[in-house]
């Protein structure tokens, strides 16, 4: 008779837990971007490599096109923004961020390291009682770190013409969350200056973001992800700077007009160099 009642209780037990976890927000499970694997890069020899050329761009995040990148300011069932993808990687070891004293990837930093790169702090604060005696005492105050400061990315990339394929083909290097500069106590700067908080690097990030669903507009069911919008350039950008003697950006010589012109020039010249190969 207990042996019958226990087996009873299991049952009840198993059934209620399965009702809970069943719960369907939708007409049917998606299954297809969890089990998504990275298509790898076509083969390249430095060989056949017979021109190359490196870009640095900028993804602003409040123009329409970009927005998937941004959005969800909070992570739900299905989506979550670029920036707490990369950050859910740093936080399990399977993606390494790295300092922006160079573009080059050489120093990684640690996850503590980003967290305080978005704000995250801890400090200690005096408070005095209301009552009397009025006594003061000092308590720890601990300020969470906050990604939705992010206004952009920069993307660092390399152009190149292959001549197995007959084509001019991109691979993006690396990403780099861009934010307002800020003074010591969190406001933003008068000169509305913009920084990169850290570099990671994009064939590394890859397996994270082939698995991450952004929104799509027009069909919740043919959602793309993160690395779709990358490798298929469904992003809008500015480039900033492209590879030269000085080492200096757009901005070190050029402003306002003049600046965005001097990126449509750099941006029409490597279209028109696939171009000039052929003959119609």
């Amino acid at each position: 008779m207990k042996k019958a009642f226990f087996c009873l209780i299991l049952m009840l037990i198993a059934k209620f837990g399965l009702a809970q976890n069943n719960v369907l927000d939708g007409a049917y499970v998606h299954e297809n971007a969890p089990t998504l694997k990275v298509v790898p890069y076509p083969y390249l020899r430095e060989a056949d490599v017979m021109w190359s050329k490196k870009v640095w761009r900028v993804i602003d995040l409040n123009e329409k096109i970009n927005l998937a990148l941004k959005y969800p300011t909070r992570p739900i069932r299905e989506r979550k923004s670029l920036i707490n993808v990369l950050v859910e990687g740093m936080k399990e070891g399977t993606l390494t961020a790295y300092s922006t004293v160079d573009d080059e990837f050489t120093t990684p930093i640690t996850f503590e390291e980003v967290q305080r790169k978005f704000g995250a702090s801890v400090d200690t604060q005096t408070v005095v009682d209301p009552e009397p005696p009025y006594a003061s005492h000092d308590t720890i105050v601990a300020k969470e770190a906050n990604y939705d400061k992010v206004i952009g990315y920069r993307i660092k990339e390399e152009w190149f013409f292959d001549k197995q394929r007959s084509v001019v083909d991109v691979r993006i290097i690396g990403i780099a969350p861009i934010v307002y500069d800020e003074d010591e106590f969190g406001n933003i700067r008068e000169s509305g200056q913009k920084k990169a908080l850290l570099w990671v690097y994009f064939p590394e990030a890859r397996t994270m973001l082939v698995n991450a669903e952004c929104f799509n507009r027009t069909n919740d069911a043919e959602r793309r992800t993160f690395d779709d919008i990358f490798m298929k350039r469904l992003f809008s950008s500015t480039i900033i700077k492209e590879s030269n003697v000085y080492d200096r950006n757009i901005a070190d010589y050029r402003t306002g007009l003049d600046a965005l012109l001097e990126s449509e020039k750099i941006k029409a010249e490597i279209t028109n160099l696939e171009h000039d190969l052929w003959e119609y």
